[in-house]
């Protein structure tokens, strides 16, 4: 609503002041008006008359150009014509072609500079020297450059009038590299929607104050860990929610009084060995639930590809996204 009262008495002043031209983007405006029938000062009081909490300051042309928002526009004797506009302290870093970042977040940057190019009106010169521009940003941040066509206006895409469909599902991916690529791939033809996001911010980079986690916490932590025989190195994959010493215990247990309770120690009974505390092996820690689950399949998965698992194999189900993070790396 104040929105409304505002543009309209913004309306108002227009014409009362007899201005050629209006345009607002937030509290941005810009104006065209003849000189011998409008003075700008005049203008400006009224503009801040409108509320005792609005301030406006006004900036006329210089050299017959005048910056807006980012556009700067040239008055010519025919007409106006238009050119991208940066501020003096304009710098070209975006995110590097060789950052572990997602493809899409590292194009998006390219991607806008493109659109703006071929979607605002640019006499040539002005379209030729951005491009050299957007050139230059990508050549610097190690990006192939594409050839350069002629310049050309592309038809502008809303989505206003598109039907509506179902509400979508959204997932949300960490990216750590070529796997998440190849995770996010198996959903392409659903219904599902994938984002992806990057755990290399610029906020985890310069906090150094973070506590760092006290090593023996591990223990007491749920987690998932690996027991290994120290004879054929066949490995038992578990998570627990107990004090680690305590879940040790129970294996231990399990193996003098001969107990079928823990497959670890059932295969230790059969070549008579001993449970060597050498081979315990804390993986990953985390909070019980869904999450501290998946870490589990995951690891006992691994242990299965390399038919080295002692755990229950009507457990293990085939699962493509595991086999996409066991893939070895290509070069």
């Amino acid at each position: 609503m104040c929105h409304v009262c505002f543009s309209a008495r913004c309306a108002n002043l227009a014409e009362k002041h007899k201005i050629a031209g209006y345009f607002r983007y937030v509290d941005d405006i810009l104006l065209i008006y003849d000189s011998d029938h409008t003075n700008i000062q005049d203008i400006a009081n009224d503009f801040n008359s409108l509320h005792p909490n609005l301030k406006f300051t006004t900036e006329t042309e210089t050299n017959n150009k005048l910056n807006y928002l980012d556009i700067t526009v040239h008055r010519t004797h025919t007409g106006w014509k238009t050119s991208i506009y940066r501020k003096p302290n304009f710098t070209d870093s975006i995110i590097p072609y060789s950052s572990n970042h997602p493809a899409q977040h590292k194009y998006a940057a390219i991607r806008y500079l493109y659109n703006r190019l071929n979607t605002h009106n640019l006499h040539d010169n002005a379209y030729r020297t951005e491009e050299n521009t957007i050139h230059s940003i990508m050549f610097n941040n190690a990006f192939s450059i594409p050839p350069k066509n002629p310049p050309h206006q592309k038809k502008i895409t809303t989505t206003l009038n598109k039907p509506t469909t179902t509400a979508q599902k959204w997932a949300t991916f960490t990216y750590v590299g070529k796997q998440t690529t190849f995770i996010t791939s198996l959903f392409k033809h659903t219904d599902l929607k994938i984002a992806l996001r990057s755990n290399n911010s610029i906020q985890d980079i310069l906090m150094h104050n973070k506590q760092l986690p006290n090593k023996a916490d591990k223990y007491t932590q749920s987690r998932v860990y690996k027991l290994t025989c120290p004879d054929c190195n066949k490995v038992y994959v578990r998570q627990t929610g107990i004090n680690f010493l305590t879940r040790f215990k129970e294996h231990k247990a399990a193996f003098r009084t001969n107990s079928q309770s823990s497959n670890f120690a059932k295969h230790l009974i059969e070549p008579h060995n001993l449970l060597a505390p050498s081979k315990i092996l804390i993986l990953q820690c985390q909070n019980k639930g869904a999450y501290l689950n998946t870490i589990e399949r995951y690891y006992i998965y691994a242990e299965f590809t390399k038919n080295n698992h002692l755990n229950d194999e009507h457990t293990i189900f085939p699962n493509k996204i595991f086999e996409a993070l066991l893939m070895p790396d290509q070069p």
